[in-house]
């Protein structure tokens, strides 16, 4: 498969990984900031980099039943947040492919 680079982002703020700084997401791409995670605040944006996916699984939480994947940090693997795969309910179908990046989990790169 062969190396895998990191992306850097150019933007005027730039969210990254808390452990190593890698970077994750673009402020700009922020959809919503009313997302609650296992560790409090949590923002849904419409793409990431530097991530890798784990394996899809059904999950119900506040708002529903979805599928799933949890998504970790390239660089030093720790968890980050997770991607929705699937909706169940119609209001909530604008989620999917979307990601969750938890605040707690997050750094300011810039």
């Amino acid at each position: 498969m062969g190396l895998s680079y990191n992306v850097y982002l150019n933007s005027h703020k730039i969210y990254g990984c808390k452990n190593c700084k890698a970077h994750l997401a673009n402020h700009e791409d922020i959809i919503s900031r009313n997302f609650r995670g296992q560790h409090g605040k949590a923002y849904l944006f419409n793409g990431v980099v530097n991530v890798t996916s784990g394996d899809a699984s059904e999950r119900n939480m506040t708002t529903g039943r979805h599928i799933v994947r949890d998504i970790a940090c390239r660089q030093c693997n720790e968890t980050v947040g997770w991607k929705y795969d699937k909706a169940y309910e119609a209001s909530e179908k604008y989620k999917e492919g979307k990601f969750i990046l938890e605040a707690e989990l997050l750094c300011n790169v810039t």
